[in-house]
Protein backbone atom coordinates (compact mmCIF):
# COMPACT_ATOMS: atom_id res chain seq x y z
CA UNK A 1 0.00 0.00 0.00
CA UNK A 2 2.82 2.37 0.99
CA UNK A 3 4.71 1.67 -2.26
CA UNK A 4 1.58 2.31 -4.32
CA UNK A 5 1.00 5.56 -2.49
CA UNK A 6 4.60 6.65 -3.12
CA UNK A 7 4.36 5.85 -6.85
CA UNK A 8 1.12 7.78 -7.07
CA UNK A 9 2.69 10.75 -5.28
CA UNK A 10 5.71 10.74 -7.63
CA UNK A 11 3.48 10.53 -10.70
CA UNK A 12 1.41 13.43 -9.42
CA UNK A 13 4.53 15.51 -8.77
CA UNK A 14 5.86 14.79 -12.27
CA UNK A 15 2.56 15.81 -13.80
CA UNK A 16 2.62 19.08 -11.88
CA UNK A 17 6.15 19.81 -13.14
CA UNK A 18 5.08 19.25 -16.74
CA UNK A 19 2.08 21.50 -16.26
CA UNK A 20 4.23 24.17 -14.67
CA UNK A 21 6.25 24.68 -17.90
CA UNK A 22 5.02 28.04 -19.13
CA UNK A 23 4.47 29.25 -22.67
CA UNK A 24 7.80 31.09 -22.46
CA UNK A 25 9.40 27.89 -21.25
CA UNK A 26 8.15 26.00 -24.30
CA UNK A 27 9.34 28.78 -26.60
CA UNK A 28 12.77 28.64 -24.99
CA UNK A 29 12.88 24.86 -25.27
CA UNK A 30 11.88 24.91 -28.94
CA UNK A 31 14.36 27.71 -29.69
CA UNK A 32 17.16 25.73 -28.06
CA UNK A 33 16.20 22.61 -30.00
CA UNK A 34 16.06 24.54 -33.29
CA UNK A 35 19.44 26.15 -32.58
CA UNK A 36 20.98 22.76 -31.84
CA UNK A 37 19.64 21.30 -35.07
CA UNK A 38 20.81 24.34 -37.08
CA UNK A 39 24.32 24.28 -35.61
CA UNK A 40 24.61 20.53 -36.19
CA UNK A 41 23.40 20.86 -39.77
CA UNK A 42 25.76 23.73 -40.59
CA UNK A 43 28.68 21.89 -39.01
CA UNK A 44 28.02 18.90 -41.25
CA UNK A 45 27.82 21.15 -44.31
CA UNK A 46 31.08 22.90 -43.43
CA UNK A 47 32.89 19.55 -43.46
CA UNK A 48 30.98 18.33 -46.54
CA UNK A 49 31.68 21.45 -48.62
CA UNK A 50 35.36 21.16 -47.85
CA UNK A 51 35.48 18.44 -50.52
CA UNK A 52 32.13 18.81 -52.31
CA UNK A 53 30.98 21.86 -54.25
CA UNK A 54 27.79 23.48 -52.89
CA UNK A 55 25.02 22.41 -55.31
CA UNK A 56 23.18 25.74 -54.86
CA UNK A 57 22.97 28.68 -52.49
CA UNK A 58 19.92 30.48 -51.14
CA UNK A 59 20.75 33.58 -53.18
CA UNK A 60 21.10 31.62 -56.42
CA UNK A 61 17.89 29.69 -55.67
CA UNK A 62 15.92 32.86 -54.89
CA UNK A 63 17.17 34.59 -58.04
CA UNK A 64 16.17 31.55 -60.08
CA UNK A 65 12.69 31.79 -58.61
CA UNK A 66 12.52 35.51 -59.38
CA UNK A 67 14.01 35.46 -62.88
CA UNK A 68 12.96 32.00 -64.03
CA UNK A 69 16.53 31.03 -64.94
CA UNK A 70 20.08 31.87 -63.91
CA UNK A 71 23.51 31.37 -65.47
CA UNK A 72 25.98 29.55 -63.25
CA UNK A 73 28.72 27.01 -63.92
CA UNK A 74 31.36 25.77 -61.49
CA UNK A 75 35.02 25.97 -62.46
CA UNK A 76 37.97 24.50 -60.57
CA UNK A 77 40.38 27.05 -59.16
CA UNK A 78 43.16 25.51 -61.27
CA UNK A 79 41.26 26.71 -64.35
CA UNK A 80 41.05 30.33 -63.21
CA UNK A 81 43.75 32.81 -64.20
CA UNK A 82 45.89 33.49 -61.10
CA UNK A 83 45.72 37.21 -61.88
CA UNK A 84 41.95 37.09 -61.35
CA UNK A 85 42.35 35.44 -57.95
CA UNK A 86 44.88 38.10 -56.95
CA UNK A 87 42.59 40.83 -58.29
CA UNK A 88 39.65 39.58 -56.23
CA UNK A 89 41.75 39.46 -53.07
CA UNK A 90 43.28 42.88 -53.75
CA UNK A 91 39.82 44.36 -54.29
CA UNK A 92 37.84 42.63 -51.56
CA UNK A 93 40.21 41.49 -48.82
CA UNK A 94 43.89 42.39 -49.21
CA UNK A 95 44.79 40.75 -45.87
CA UNK A 96 43.03 37.48 -46.80
CA UNK A 97 46.12 35.35 -46.21
CA UNK A 98 46.93 37.01 -42.89
CA UNK A 99 43.67 36.87 -40.93
CA UNK A 100 41.56 34.07 -39.40
CA UNK A 101 38.25 35.17 -40.90
CA UNK A 102 37.87 38.70 -39.53
CA UNK A 103 39.91 41.75 -40.48
CA UNK A 104 39.89 43.86 -37.32
CA UNK A 105 41.46 46.87 -39.05
CA UNK A 106 38.81 46.81 -41.81
CA UNK A 107 36.01 46.43 -39.25
CA UNK A 108 37.25 49.46 -37.30
CA UNK A 109 37.49 51.49 -40.52
CA UNK A 110 33.93 50.50 -41.44
CA UNK A 111 32.67 51.57 -38.00
CA UNK A 112 34.51 54.90 -38.21
CA UNK A 113 33.00 55.45 -41.67
CA UNK A 114 29.55 55.03 -40.17
CA UNK A 115 28.75 51.88 -42.13
CA UNK A 116 29.28 53.56 -45.50
CA UNK A 117 31.96 51.01 -46.37
CA UNK A 118 32.04 47.26 -45.87
CA UNK A 119 34.36 45.45 -43.49
CA UNK A 120 33.52 41.87 -44.43
CA UNK A 121 36.31 39.51 -45.40
CA UNK A 122 36.10 37.04 -48.26
CA UNK A 123 35.50 34.27 -45.71
CA UNK A 124 32.55 36.17 -44.23
CA UNK A 125 31.12 36.71 -47.69
CA UNK A 126 31.45 32.99 -48.44
CA UNK A 127 29.61 32.16 -45.22
CA UNK A 128 26.86 34.63 -46.10
CA UNK A 129 26.54 33.39 -49.69
CA UNK A 130 26.75 29.65 -49.00
CA UNK A 131 25.15 29.11 -45.59
CA UNK A 132 22.97 32.16 -44.94
CA UNK A 133 21.11 34.89 -46.81
CA UNK A 134 21.62 38.47 -48.00
CA UNK A 135 20.68 41.44 -45.85
CA UNK A 136 21.95 43.33 -42.82
CA UNK A 137 19.94 41.79 -39.98
CA UNK A 138 21.59 41.28 -36.59
CA UNK A 139 20.57 37.61 -36.65
CA UNK A 140 22.40 36.99 -39.91
CA UNK A 141 25.47 38.86 -38.66
CA UNK A 142 25.47 36.83 -35.43
CA UNK A 143 25.25 33.53 -37.32
CA UNK A 144 27.97 34.72 -39.71
CA UNK A 145 30.24 35.49 -36.76
CA UNK A 146 29.76 31.95 -35.42
CA UNK A 147 30.21 30.08 -38.71
CA UNK A 148 33.17 32.08 -40.08
CA UNK A 149 35.79 30.69 -37.65
CA UNK A 150 34.53 27.16 -38.35
CA UNK A 151 35.04 27.61 -42.09
CA UNK A 152 38.52 29.06 -41.50
CA UNK A 153 39.39 26.09 -39.27
CA UNK A 154 38.16 23.38 -41.67
CA UNK A 155 38.75 24.81 -45.17
CA UNK A 156 42.04 25.92 -46.67
CA UNK A 157 42.36 29.52 -47.86
CA UNK A 158 42.55 28.22 -51.42
CA UNK A 159 39.26 26.37 -50.97
CA UNK A 160 37.58 29.44 -49.48
CA UNK A 161 38.63 31.52 -52.48
CA UNK A 162 37.57 28.81 -54.91
CA UNK A 163 34.07 28.74 -53.47
CA UNK A 164 33.89 32.52 -53.41
CA UNK A 165 34.73 33.06 -57.08
CA UNK A 166 32.15 30.44 -58.04
CA UNK A 167 29.17 31.72 -56.06
CA UNK A 168 29.72 35.49 -56.24
CA UNK A 169 27.14 37.35 -58.31
CA UNK A 170 28.63 38.97 -61.43
CA UNK A 171 25.49 40.40 -63.05
CA UNK A 172 21.75 39.95 -62.62
CA UNK A 173 21.23 36.19 -62.71
CA UNK A 174 24.91 35.56 -63.49
CA UNK A 175 27.00 33.80 -60.85
CA UNK A 176 30.66 32.79 -60.78
CA UNK A 177 33.76 33.68 -62.72
CA UNK A 178 33.10 31.10 -65.44
CA UNK A 179 29.89 32.75 -66.59
CA UNK A 180 31.13 36.23 -65.70
CA UNK A 181 34.17 35.94 -67.98
CA UNK A 182 32.04 34.52 -70.80
CA UNK A 183 29.28 37.12 -70.36
CA UNK A 184 31.50 40.19 -70.26
CA UNK A 185 34.52 39.26 -72.39
CA UNK A 186 33.69 36.02 -74.23
CA UNK A 187 36.70 34.21 -72.75
CA UNK A 188 37.38 31.34 -70.36
CA UNK A 189 38.42 32.22 -66.79
CA UNK A 190 41.91 30.90 -67.55
CA UNK A 191 42.24 33.41 -70.42
CA UNK A 192 41.47 36.59 -68.44
CA UNK A 193 44.00 39.37 -68.85
CA UNK A 194 45.11 41.54 -65.93
CA UNK A 195 42.80 44.36 -67.04
CA UNK A 196 39.82 42.07 -67.60
CA UNK A 197 40.41 40.45 -64.22
CA UNK A 198 40.52 43.84 -62.52
CA UNK A 199 37.34 45.02 -64.24
CA UNK A 200 35.52 41.85 -63.15
CA UNK A 201 36.69 42.49 -59.60
CA UNK A 202 35.24 46.03 -59.68
CA UNK A 203 31.80 44.53 -60.33
CA UNK A 204 31.71 42.40 -57.15
CA UNK A 205 30.43 45.02 -54.66
CA UNK A 206 27.48 45.98 -56.89
CA UNK A 207 26.96 43.41 -59.68
CA UNK A 208 23.49 44.61 -60.65
CA UNK A 209 24.49 48.21 -61.24
CA UNK A 210 27.99 47.79 -62.72
CA UNK A 211 29.15 46.34 -66.02
CA UNK A 212 32.68 45.15 -66.69
CA UNK A 213 32.00 45.36 -70.42
CA UNK A 214 30.91 49.01 -70.19
CA UNK A 215 32.81 50.38 -67.20
CA UNK A 216 32.25 53.88 -65.93
CA UNK A 217 35.14 56.30 -65.44
CA UNK A 218 35.15 55.47 -61.71
CA UNK A 219 35.26 51.74 -62.47
CA UNK A 220 38.20 52.17 -64.86
CA UNK A 221 40.08 54.13 -62.21
CA UNK A 222 39.25 51.49 -59.60
CA UNK A 223 40.42 48.74 -61.97
CA UNK A 224 43.81 50.45 -62.31
CA UNK A 225 44.15 50.46 -58.53
CA UNK A 226 43.20 46.78 -58.38
CA UNK A 227 45.82 45.91 -61.00
CA UNK A 228 48.46 47.63 -58.87
CA UNK A 229 47.12 45.92 -55.75
CA UNK A 230 47.18 42.48 -57.38
CA UNK A 231 50.82 42.99 -58.37
CA UNK A 232 51.68 44.21 -54.87
CA UNK A 233 50.19 41.27 -52.97
CA UNK A 234 52.03 38.91 -55.29
CA UNK A 235 55.33 40.70 -54.69
CA UNK A 236 55.01 40.90 -50.89
CA UNK A 237 53.73 37.35 -50.41
CA UNK A 238 50.10 38.12 -49.50
CA UNK A 239 48.89 35.77 -52.23
CA UNK A 240 50.97 32.80 -51.04
CA UNK A 241 48.10 31.06 -49.24
CA UNK A 242 46.11 30.49 -52.45
CA UNK A 243 48.78 30.40 -55.15
CA UNK A 244 50.06 27.03 -56.48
Amino acid sequence: MARAANKKAKKSATGKKLKKRSFKGWIGFLALRATTIFVGGVTCLVFLFKVMNPPITYTIWSEKQRLGAIDSEWVAIEDVAPVYLRSVVAAEDAQFCRHWGFDVVAIRAAIEAGGSRGGSTITQQVVKNVFLWQGRSWLRKALEAVITPAVEAVWSKRRILEVYVNVAEMDEGVFGVETGAETYFGVKPSELSARQAALLATVLPAPRSRSAAEPSKAMRKRAEGIMDGAATIRADGRSACFED
